[in-house]
């Protein structure tokens, strides 16, 4: 029996009929299916929030649809209907309720893993693929043919990626308009469309009012006395928020990053735009406020696309769990630390240069290494959080940089200038596009850096599931016996059970030792230390 159906054994009795249960697996692929028609059943009388935006449904009478969260009753079973998405939804002419709000749902984490290639053109999408490009584009890029990109879309998601993209504007929109004062136009932009006219038609068509008519259902919205502009992000619950940020705090780049009153800042870039962000925890339900502070709206959806990766909002922890649970080293490291991510990067480049700098040296001796190289080449910037003073160094400033002023030299600098020229010729990126070799096999090509230290950036960087940093000494001795670290070898033996989550299982193991300044690493409950000896690995990357 699964870890969900144990959960929810007790509402058995209030399954719904067989054949109701036929009838909705009827209306879904077999792609989305993940969890079984009675478990859905049962995770919409019990109102389970963990099922939030796995599923949503329609009412056949009113052609409206919901979160299974949604505090209404609903309709009779034989009226409902359902979707594996909310783009398919709307896709099918139903409009999102407006008490449950769909579009806050937390994503729909369901979508990822479901395949490989739906997963990398979502991101694609997410990121704007389709704002400048076509479906034949976004094809192109994921290695397939539009049609099949289109079929694999309806088999997965239940609609086309051109609907997926109008509906992620739109929700984007409409929480602008719903949650802020911006002005209509500038949502539109930031939004991603380009004619007005476009932007009312397909928000009045998903959303059944026009957007002025939303702004003037919300009431009176609460100014707030911070600057800059506060948008606030679902997060699939359980979410370990102190977890996160302890794991960024020793992490966090001098002059670029802070994490501080249980906040994480940063300086920002994009585009020809510079500002900040803040990022903390909601008071009253699973979410994140983020405060931007940036000249403009058009980027705005660059922006939260990226807080999203950086604090991995499109995890699933109900699926991670499942997954892992059921092996004996994980079981007890899941129950520790429930909900805990996998963090991400502002920028690939940024993730690969602390990683090259930090190959055997501490943490702290890492990040002291990376601030000083800020100082030297980072662009000085003006913000209102004492600490943030400067954008990290691009990989133009870095290409012919004297590193040395940095204190750089030597191998170190030869590789930091290797990674510079990859990224700046475009030998190099960090694309959603790229498979979890292809990214291994570019990043490897690079002199210095060794298949871990990619496995780390990609796991980091491109939010790869799969990803194993093998060689990280604390990973190893997590996995070894009274504290002694195994190989690299037997930690990818082990790990290979773990897959497609072996990024989430390398983050558990890690969570269960702590890094000391001078080199030490300790288990956590301070029984056993074990003296790291730099030529057991001849490559760390300070993941734990």
């Amino acid at each position: 029996m699964s870890i969900v159906e144990s959960h929810l054994d007790h509402h058995r009795d209030r399954a719904a009929p067989s054949s109701l249960g036929a009838s909705f697996a009827s209306q879904i692929s077999e792609g989305n299916a993940e969890l079984r028609p009675p478990i859905w059943w049962q995770a919409l009388y019990s109102r389970d929030q963990r099922f939030d935006g796995r599923f949503f449904i329609g009412a056949a009478t009113t052609k409206i649809y919901c979160r299974p969260v949604c505090p209404v009753p609903f309709a009779r079973p034989n009226s409902l209907v359902w979707f594996a998405s909310a783009a398919a939804a709307e896709a099918a002419g139903y409009r999102p309720c407006g008490r449950c709000r769909p579009e806050a749902s937390p994503g729909t984490p369901a979508w990822l893993g479901t395949s490989a290639i739906v997963s990398r053109a979502l991101r694609l999408i997410s990121e704007g693929a389709l704002d400048e490009g076509n479906v034949e584009d976004l094809a192109g890029r994921v290695g397939v043919g539009a049609r099949q990109l289109r079929r694999l879309f309806v088999e997965h998601l239940g609609s086309s990626p051109v609907k997926i993209a109008i509906t992620y504007r739109v929700h984007f929109a409409r929480n602008l308009i719903e949650e802020t004062d911006l002005p209509i136009t500038k949502i539109a932009l930031s939004a991603g469309f380009t004619s007005i006219r476009q932007f009312n038609h397909e928000v009045r068509l998903i959303c059944g009012q026009s957007p002025t008519q939303l702004r003037r259902a919300r009431g009176e919205f609460p100014t707030s006395s911070q600057n800059g502009l506060v948008i606030r992000l679902a997060c699939r619950p359980p979410f370990d928020w102190p977890a996160l940020v302890e794991y960024l705090r020793p992490r966090a780049t001098p002059g670029v990053e802070l994490v501080q009153g249980g906040a994480y800042q940063r300086t920002i870039s994009v585009g020809d735009s510079t500002g900040f962000i803040e990022v903390r925890p909601g008071k009253t339900e699973p979410a994140l406020a983020v405060r931007i502070e940036l000249p403009g709206c058009q980027f705005l959806m660059k922006v939260v696309d990226r807080v999203r990766r950086i604090f991995d909002l499109g995890a699933d922890p109900l699926r991670i769990v499942e997954g892992l649970s059921r092996y004996a080293r994980l079981k007890p490291l899941l129950d520790r630390h429930p909900g805990l991510r996998v963090p991400g990067v502002w920028d690939g480049f940024e993730l690969a240069v602390q990683a090259v700098l930090g190959q055997q040296l501490t943490i702290t001796d890492s990040t002291t290494l990376t601030g000083r190289l800020v100082q030297n080449f980072g662009k000085p910037v003006q913000t209102s959080v004492q600490g943030l003073t400067h954008l990290f160094p691009t990989p133009k400033d870095l290409v012919d940089a004297d590193v040395s002023r940095a204190g750089i030299r030597g191998a170190r600098a030869a590789t930091l200038h290797g990674l510079a020229r990859a990224v700046h010729s475009g030998k190099l990126t960090f694309a959603a596009s790229m498979t979890l070799e292809e990214a291994i096999s570019g990043i490897c090509s690079i002199p210095g850096v060794g298949e871990s230290t990619a496995h780390y950036i990609a796991m980091r960087a491109l939010g790869e599931p799969d990803a194993f940093p093998f060689a990280d000494v604390g990973l190893r001795s997590a996995l070894g016996r009274g504290g002694d670290p195994v190989l690299p070898s037997e930690a990818l033996r082990i790990a290979e059970d773990w897959r497609p989550w072996r990024a989430y299982a390398a983050m558990h193991l890690c969570a269960a030792v702590t890094v000391r300044d001078d080199g030490d690493k300790k288990r956590m409950n301070g029984r056993r230390q074990t003296r790291i000896n730099p030529r057991e690995s001849p490559v760390t990357h300070n993941l734990s």
